[in-house]
């Protein structure tokens, strides 16, 4: 197994970067998430934004956001040129500096935190810049590369969005806000330990203590089940706030069904089975997964709408 507990300096020449590339550096993808359960957040709060300061504001949690990715990226160049699902990403395809990285993570960080402050309040503004120091410093400088429990602790930085938006409405951390952000906290673990199970070799050849190296499979597949039966709970529990409501509830009612149903496939696969099995099972519950957050908040856009309208809520 190589040891990269250390960050070694990956060489790398830029020179052939494209625009594409660069965008890559924000990892536009995870930045989907961010947006939309942001934006989310922002409609959800009992208070009327106007629709340019709300586009402001969500603008800037997204470049917060890609802000994060880049310097995840920087630091991790290491890891990203061991792991075949990494490889091709632009530091360790050589296509961009890490020293480009850094400058470009820095200064987008700073820029969106002034800019959300100054387009909404301090609050928000102060929420997304200590999301960016937790997701950096916290989860991937610390936790990542020294406990299991990395992807536990570092999901609080996926869960703040939420109540980046709600706070950029309100200028106030609510219960629901808190809610949002418990429901994404307690989907986080189970959405990485499936995509764990199906990629460990990734994270064994990198060295990275995920719960699937340092524990096995078989006690993965446990935690992956007792996280998903309290996620249930509080997703289905959340139905009954005032974020949520009857559509919310089916929703909820349906996806967590789904979602326990293939937990406790996971939990029951034979360890004898053939890789091919386990891969099949496993990648279906991290695609569910993906599937289970923007459904669950898309049902609070929906009660929240509908509440504007006096049809929504019990």
């Amino acid at each position: 197994m190589t040891d990269l507990s250390t960050n070694s300096t990956v060489d790398t020449q830029s020179g052939d970067a494209q625009f594409a590339d660069y965008f890559a550096l924000l990892k536009p993808r995870v930045m989907t998430l961010v947006v939309f359960t942001a934006f989310v957040g922002l409609l959800a709060a009992p208070v009327a934004v106007h629709p340019f300061i709300g586009f402001c504001a969500v603008l800037f949690i997204a470049v917060g956001g890609g802000a994060s990715g880049a310097l995840n990226m920087w630091w991790d160049a290491d890891i990203d040129q061991v792991m075949k699902r990494t490889a091709k990403r632009p530091i360790p395809a050589g296509r961009v500096d890490k020293g480009e990285a850094l400058a470009i993570g820095l200064a987008l960080s700073a820029f969106s935190c002034v800019f959300l402050g100054l387009a909404t309040n301090w609050l928000a503004g102060g929420l997304l810049a200590f999301t960016i120091f937790f997701y950096v410093v916290i989860y991937t400088m610390w936790l990542k590369r020294s406990t299991p429990q990395n992807i536990v602790i570092g999901g609080a930085a996926g869960a703040f969005p939420p109540m980046i938006g709600w706070a950029a409405a309100t200028g106030q951390i609510g219960i629901e806000s808190m809610l949002m952000f418990c429901l994404t906290f307690m989907w986080t673990p189970p959405h990485f330990w499936a995509l764990a199970l199906f990629m460990r070799s990734d994270y064994d050849d990198a060295g990275v203590p995920m719960l699937t190296v340092t524990h096995g499979r078989r006690s993965t597949r446990v935690h992956i089940l007792v996280y998903t039966i309290l996620l249930a709970a509080l997703a289905v529990g959340t139905a009954f706030t005032s974020i949520g409501g009857p559509v919310y509830l089916a929703v909820a009612l349906v996806l967590n069904a789904m979602f326990l149903h293939g937990a406790w496939s996971i939990y029951r696969r034979d360890e004898n089975a053939s890789e091919a099995d386990n891969f099949k099972a496993e990648r279906s519950f991290f695609k569910l997964s993906l599937l289970y957050l923007f459904a669950h908040f898309g049902a609070i856009l929906l009660e929240a709408g509908l509440t504007k309208f006096g049809y929504g809520g019990w």
